[in-house]
């Protein structure tokens, strides 16, 4: 069986050589002025070493004020792109994708880190050197229980939050990467505009449907605008918010279908987070997620909007990523957590999915190693341990 996890993707002039993807995680190790560090080169690094398809920076922020923490990396500075770009560099080296994706965290800044707490900056935070700043989102509504009241921008002020994305779009390709992906999920600033329940507005950015998309498609206009036509873009959304009178599946539906009209290329498909600190807040409160708890919602967009889709959450195994590709649901397997507790979880699908009991499809640097583990635990005979030319001048004992 040729494995379709395992092929490549074409997404406009970029090929992604398997459909395994680094999902954008938020690891909150940058320095306070948005910048990333030799950190985030090892942190993502190991992925593209570990021969994923398609590596993803974590959300990189449009401006200061969209910051969830002190700690969450940037891109509203030219100043942010030398260390992208060797971040980007080093990634396309190892034959993977190197993706960027921005965002603003709107409603959710300001905030203490998750291990933390995840919630509003405090005193004992300023006492710290941390102290909050003025959030902004769609209406005057708190994220979350507890949550400062964030300023209602204006419709100026949106145009402002447009132009941002737009410059970050332009920053990205000059530090190298290759397919971008905007965060308009998890009840970030996108999404307070998308959703019913967090959209009170009443100008042309409120109310119905369509004037609750305009923000996004006015962000997907600004990024074609600054980003190459030969790159593609992908926008992560809350597919739905997972309480009655938010987002449904239809809505999403809807939106990816002028996205796509817009040029955007593929939707990444979550859900969740209005209402709550965090995305998985919603399941919390209803039901435990179960494996590819999301991956309904993946199905639905692809076929409803007839456009390319990205499945993530709790996909944790190859033989289930596999059958997501094979039956269509999807296009793209996203892994996050998956990926951290294992960086080569893609050359152990490989030669899982390959039937294979030997490492030829690792980096012959690492795949010497391996076979001679593998050897090593099957026989206790040091002549059986040589592999290669090695093995075959050896002399018998």
């Amino acid at each position: 069986m040729v494995s379709k996890l395992l092929s490549s993707l074409k997404l406009r002039e970029v090929t992604i050589p398997n459909r395994i993807v680094v999902s954008p995680m938020q690891m909150y190790m940058a320095k306070s002025n948005g910048e990333c560090t030799n950190w985030h080169l090892v942190h993502l690094g190991k992925f593209a070493a570990g021969k994923f398809g398609m590596v993803f920076t974590e959300v990189l922020c449009v401006e200061p004020r969209g910051r969830s923490t002190y700690s969450d990396a940037g891109i509203w500075s030219d100043a942010h792109i030398p260390m992208l770009k060797k971040i980007s560099d080093f990634i396309k080296a190892q034959g993977s994708v190197a993706a960027a994706q921005i965002g603003h965290c709107g409603p959710k800044s300001s905030r203490q880190r998750p291990y933390d707490g995840l919630q509003p900056l405090s005193e004992e935070d300023t006492s710290k050197g941390e102290a909050p700043w003025e959030i902004v989102s769609c209406s005057a509504e708190p994220a979350a229980p507890g949550y400062a009241t964030p300023h209602s921008l204006t419709e100026a002020e949106v145009r402002e939050v447009v132009l941002a994305f737009g410059e970050a779009a332009r920053r990205c390709n000059d530090a190298g990467f290759e397919v971008l992906d905007v965060h308009a999920a998890h009840g970030y600033l996108i999404h307070s505009f998308l959703s019913p329940i967090s959209n009170s507005r009443s100008d042309t950015y409120g109310g119905n449907r369509s004037n609750r998309m305009r923000f996004a498609l006015e962000i997907a206009e600004a990024l074609r605008n600054n980003w190459p036509s030969d790159k593609p873009i992908l926008f992560r959304l809350s597919c739905i918010d997972r309480f009655e009178g938010g987002l449904e599946i239809e809505d999403t539906i809807e939106l990816a279908k002028e996205l796509k009209k817009r040029g955007i290329d593929a939707i990444d498909c979550s859900s969740g987070g209005i209402k709550g600190p965090n995305s998985l807040f919603s399941l919390a409160t209803k039901s435990p997620p179960t494996p590819g708890y999301q991956v309904p919602l993946s199905e639905a967009v692809r076929h409803g909007a007839e456009m390319p889709t990205m499945a993530v959450g709790m996909i944790m195994d190859p033989p289930h990523a596999e059958q997501i590709i094979s039956d269509g649901q999807a296009d793209l397997i996203a892994l996050g957590r998956e990926a951290l507790f294992n960086p080569h979880w893609a050359l152990h699908a490989a030669r899982l999915l390959n039937e294979g009991q030997t490492f030829d499809d690792w980096p012959p640097n690492m795949g010497w190693w391996l076979e001679v583990r593998q050897r090593m635990l099957s026989s206790t005979d040091p002549k059986d341990w040589r592999i290669g030319p090695a093995a075959a001048n050896a002399p018998s004992r």
